[in-house]
């Protein structure tokens, strides 16, 4: 596990060990999985990279947690295969993970330059340091150090700022989001979110029984403001979930007149707001308005992810609130996270000495350079069936089919060539963007691009409806 990882990652390792663990019981019974440390000294990595594999496995509906018990899974065998199933998202996941694929549906920016040789490093000095290190448990919401450190970076103003006791970590972004689902008590009750989004937070609401409305982004990556003021005076809405600077798939940018009027109508009305910031500091161009810095931080909730700047050895979610408190520290405590104390000190110490700032000027420079490479090979190869909005940060490219396609069959086609895409209907509940695709232009592996961007063209020119 400790040798040369080439392109793959040590938490791809891990999932494929656990796939097989899943597998060998001959019962049908749910089976008790090894503990997180258990693991992390059978197979010789960090807690972090165990809890990252177990969190793709519950992505995938094949491993549940209970609390102070562990983790819990039915053998593979008894869940529904590509062959048998008809869960797309599901079909992804699965085909993502096999060996030899060239995966395009990916979102991961930080696989290009992870900065988990800084983070193991700090690590190792840490435990050095802390040889005996206490059982964090008076720290249920995360170390303190990686709290303030988020504290700091958030406060802009000495209105708009941010304190420890407002910052909440959890093992994994779904995790966090759980909590809040609970804390604000969404089940049934009215959301509005920008379309398209991301999958699992969409999956996420719709297990909790939460409405869903979507407003789709305009082609300038704006929103409708019409439509927002509409279904803010004639719907019950609970919460309003805008992306805090970068809409992803898109990746664009919301233009900041539009950006101040959706803020204006949004604090007129009272709304709460959720401020997606995963993506928040991805942008090519850094240094745009964030909403965040145009709402009232009395009614907003942030939320982000290390992983998606870090690497896969962050995996831990966090968010801030000055509000619910109390709810807050009771479901956090409840929900009993296994985090390394050692491993979240590394982080904030990461950001304290300005590793994080120099990593992601590095990171957004490759994540740029890519994107270009990717683009003109589109324009390219498939100028005459294809339309991309231009990114503007972030690992992906949105795309939308010049012809009427069977998108699910263009998936299916290319599989059969051992290349994986994100169908657009992923990032809807309600039947939209069934003629998009989302293409990641960061990906492991020696695949020749040119070569399944031409398998692409004859699977849109196949499945074409006219």
């Amino acid at each position: 596990m400790k040798g040369p990882r080439e392109t793959d990652f040590a938490y791809q390792a891990v999932y494929r060990y656990l796939t097989n663990l899943i597998n060998e019981p001959v019962s049908d019974t749910r089976v008790r999985l090894p503990s997180l440390r258990q693991l992390a000294e059978r197979l010789s990595v960090s807690i972090s990279t165990i809890q990252y594999a177990y969190s793709l496995l519950e992505k995938e509906g094949r491993v549940y947690s209970v609390a102070k018990s562990g983790y819990y899974a039915l053998p593979v065998s008894s869940i529904c295969t590509f062959s048998s199933g008809n869960d797309l998202l599901e079909t992804v996941y699965v085909n993502a993970r096999r060996p030899g694929m060239l995966v395009l549906s990916a979102d991961e920016p930080a696989l290009l330059q992870p900065l988990d040789s800084p983070l193991l490093l700090l690590e190792r000095e840490l435990l050095r340091q802390y040889p005996r290190q206490p059982q964090p448990t008076s720290q249920p919401c995360g170390e303190l150090e990686l709290r303030i450190a988020l504290a700091a970076r958030y406060t802009t103003s000495p209105l708009r700022c941010w304190h420890a006791d407002d910052v909440y970590i959890g093992a994994d972004l779904r995790g966090v989001l759980e909590i809040l689902i609970a804390v604000l008590n969404l089940k049934d009750a009215t959301v509005l979110v920008e379309s398209p989004c991301d999958w699992a937070i969409l999956r996420l609401l719709q297990a909790a029984q939460v409405r869903v409305i979507e407003l789709a982004v305009q082609s300038s990556g704006g929103l409708d403001v019409e439509w927002l003021k509409e279904l803010l005076e004639t719907e019950p809405v609970r919460l309003v979930m805008v992306s805090s600077g970068l809409n992803m798939p898109r990746g664009s940018l919301a233009p900041d007149d539009n950006r101040q009027v959706v803020a204006h109508l949004l604090e007129r009305h009272g709304s709460w707001v959720l401020e997606n910031d995963c993506y928040g500091e991805l942008g090519f161009e850094p240094d745009g308005q964030r909403f965040r810095d145009l709402l009232d931080p009395d009614r907003l909730i942030v939320f982000s992810t290390f992983e998606k700047i870090i690497g896969p050895e962050a995996p831990y979610g966090y968010l801030l609130s000055r509000h619910f408190s109390a709810e807050l520290q009771r479901y956090f405590l409840l929900r009993s996270f296994r985090l390394s104390p050692i491993r979240q000190k590394a982080i904030a110490r990461l950001y304290g000495n300005g590793r994080v700032d120099q990593h992601l000027q590095v990171l957004r420079r490759m994540l740029k350079d890519r994107k270009v490479q990717m683009t003109q090979l589109l324009q390219e190869r498939l100028g005459d069936a294809l339309h991309f909005v231009e990114p503007q940060g972030g690992a992906t490219i949105w795309v939308r089919s010049l012809r009427q396609v069977d998108v699910r069959r263009v998936f299916q086609r290319l599989l059969k060539h051992q290349v994986v895409i994100a169908p657009g209907e992923l990032f809807s509940l309600q039947g939209l963007h069934a003629q998009h695709l989302r293409l990641s232009h960061t990906f492991g592996g020696d695949h020749d691009l040119a070569a399944a961007m031409g398998l692409l063209g004859d699977a849109l020119r196949l499945e074409s409806i006219d």
